[in-house]
């Protein structure tokens, strides 16, 4: 893989950062679908036996405020539950991707039955903007810290026409972006591009944490790092956000950890879209892609290790569950794991070819409590957070330092020094060396 600092290359457009503010307010234009559904596809086997964890990889801390998990067992973009349930599946015009195009509900459906439906999104090309439509689904922008995770199938090749084209298929964190250089924008990015794309001339997985950047002349401050190499298939993908870092998983690998000042301070929406960078390379008549994703998982201001997330994912199917959220906006002090029905134990799911096997929970042993008590864990360092700035406004969950402690802020603020008031909740001491 490798590092990049930079913004990607010229040809990447700010467009994507538009398309979620265009997101945010549909029906600018109706779409037109060009396809029938193609025929359902189910999930490709996993390798058999849990997946090695990386050195360095950040294993499972106790403590949460709520989860959210979705089977995506609904019956259509327009199922009435996935609106109750906070998703908004886009529909009109705007960015990402090329002028003209558009974005259509019937590119989204949920092939399957029952439990084993998937969300599947699709996107397809003429060759021209107007005949270029494109998929998009999001959620409430509740989102901070904690453990983001999902099963998606990457393709390789169109589902039908000819094959060229510089699609991006995709799962992302994102912050609107209010003015150009926005210091509170975030965004954390699973981007796939089975084509190449952005300077990549082969398949490519691109891993990007945004600070923020500016649309006129087009300029990001940002850090990527770009896992060259086929992922046609199904990938369990795990994003961490926590301590100072954002720590990018494929299939168990940590394949990404992004520090310093391109990490998230506000709270983000979480979303999946399937688009095109533009239609030079494209010939021949219509042009159709896909992209399925299995389910979503997001742990509140709770790490886990990929092997806990199969675990805790595994056990919310044994359970019959196919969505909880229990996610809210604002304040939490984390305190033990969320609950999942049922109350009765659930059983440990046997190792499969598509499920790895859970961690066994060691069993206490009789050795005696020590006297002495263990030394405390290192409080963080300081300069791995942002310092509080008088004159910039922090939402609910924005994390700093002020006077060498870390504040968390519990409500929207601006000008508020941490300690003189309720805004700001005390972390604890943080450490300069």
């Amino acid at each position: 893989m490798t590092a990049r600092s930079a913004a990607p290359a010229p040809t990447r457009p700010s467009a994507r950062r538009r398309a979620v503010l265009a997101g945010l307010l549909p029906g600018l234009l109706a779409a037109t679908l060009l396809t029938a559904p193609p025929a359902a596809s189910a999930p490709a086997a996993a390798p058999a036996g849990p997946v090695a964890q990386s050195p360095g990889a950040r294993t499972a801390v106790p403590g949460g405020c709520g989860q959210l998990f979705d089977d995506f067992a609904y019956t259509s973009s327009t199922d009435p539950a996935l609106r109750s349930r906070g998703w908004t599946v886009r529909t009109g015009a705007g960015g990402p991707g090329v002028s003209g195009n558009t974005w259509s509900a019937a590119n989204v459906d949920f092939p399957g039955s029952g439990a084993a439906r998937t969300m599947r999104l699709r996107a397809q090309t003429d060759g021209t903007g107007a005949g270029t439509v494109n998929a998009e689904v999001y959620q409430q922008r509740k989102f901070f810290e904690g453990t983001y995770a999902s099963r998606v199938r990457f393709t390789d090749a169109p589902i039908s026409g000819a094959d060229g084209d510089p699609v991006v298929q995709t799962l992302f964190t994102i912050t609107p972006l209010d003015f150009p250089n926005d210091p509170a924008y975030g965004e954390a990015d699973f981007e796939y591009l089975p084509n190449g794309g952005w300077g990549a001339t082969r398949p490519t997985l691109f891993t990007t944490t945004y600070e923020t950047y500016q649309n006129d002349p087009w300029k990001a401050d940002n850090v990527s790092t770009t896992i060259p190499g086929s992922l046609d298939g199904w990938h369990d993908l795990v994003l961490q956000v926590d301590s100072g870092h954002v720590r990018y998983y494929l299939d168990g690998r940590l394949v990404a950890d992004h520090t310093g000042h391109v990490y998230p301070e506000t709270p983000m929406s979480l979303n999946a879209n399937l688009w095109f960078i533009d239609l030079a390379s494209h010939t021949g008549g219509v042009s159709r892609y896909e992209q399925e994703v299995d389910y979503v998982y997001y742990a509140d201001r709770e790490v886990l290790a990929p092997t806990d997330v199969t675990a805790r994912v595994a056990g919310l199917r044994t359970a019959g569950t196919s969505h909880t959220d229990t996610v809210r906006a604002g304040t939490c002090t984390p305190t033990t794991p969320p609950v999942s029905p049922p109350a009765t134990p659930t059983p440990t799911p046997s190792p499969t070819a598509s499920t790895p096997a859970p961690r066994p929970t060691p069993t206490p042993s009789a050795t005696p409590v020590p006297t002495v008590a263990p030394n405390p864990p290192a409080a963080p360092l300081c300069d791995r957070l942002r310092s509080w700035t008088r004159h910039r406004l922090y939402w609910p969950g924005a994390t700093i330092t002020h006077a060498d402690h870390v504040w968390r802020a519990t409500r929207a603020t601006r000008r508020t020094v941490p300690g003189t008031s309720t805004a700001w909740q005390d972390l604890g001491r943080c450490s300069t060396s």
